[in-house]
């Protein structure tokens, strides 16, 4: 009888465009103000199990440009990724999907973000790199410090 194989396994399975949408409410007007836009980028991470030893990393950003109270345009876009992770638990399994995971998708996802906002005839909006392993660690800290905060019971 063969033992089962207990090595850790960490494989992509698939990296793909999850959803993506451009809006440009005040178009054409507000594409002939001469002003710089102000540009607002927000990120998310979210992991979730997609079947046994299967799970589905998604980056969500979100792009949104104004200028005074007035938007330009509004990118929202998921990039996705599946991804095999066996014989892992806890912190460690924790740790794959927080940070080796997003570093994988992110690329994608910082590509696909300018290309849209290109093709909606705008310069593209270059996203910053992005340290994984610390915004994961302020979460887990801000997740620790949240958890020790004394509970006031009324």
């Amino acid at each position: 009888m063969a033992e089962a194989n207990l090595d850790p396994v960490f494989q992509i399975q698939r990296v793909y465009l999850k959803d993506v949408s451009l809006e440009q409410p005040n178009s054409p007007a507000i594409l002939l103000n001469q002003e710089q836009p102000g540009v607002d980028i927000q990120l998310g991470v979210d992991a979730a199990p997609v079947a046994d030893g299967m799970f589905e990393v998604t980056v969500t950003a979100t792009v949104h440009t104004k200028i005074a109270d007035k938007t330009v345009f509004l990118v929202e876009a998921k990039q996705a990724g599946i991804f095999e992770i066996r014989n892992m638990e806890g912190d460690q399994l924790s740790a794959i999907l927080g940070i080796a995971c997003p570093q994988i998708v992110y690329p994608y996802l910082r590509s696909n973000v300018a290309d849209v906002i290109q093709r909606g005839g705008f310069p593209p909006v270059h996203m910053a790199e992005i340290n994984f392993q610390a915004m994961y660690e302020q979460q887990q800290a801000a997740a620790a410090a949240a958890s020790t905060a004394p509970q006031i019971i009324v």
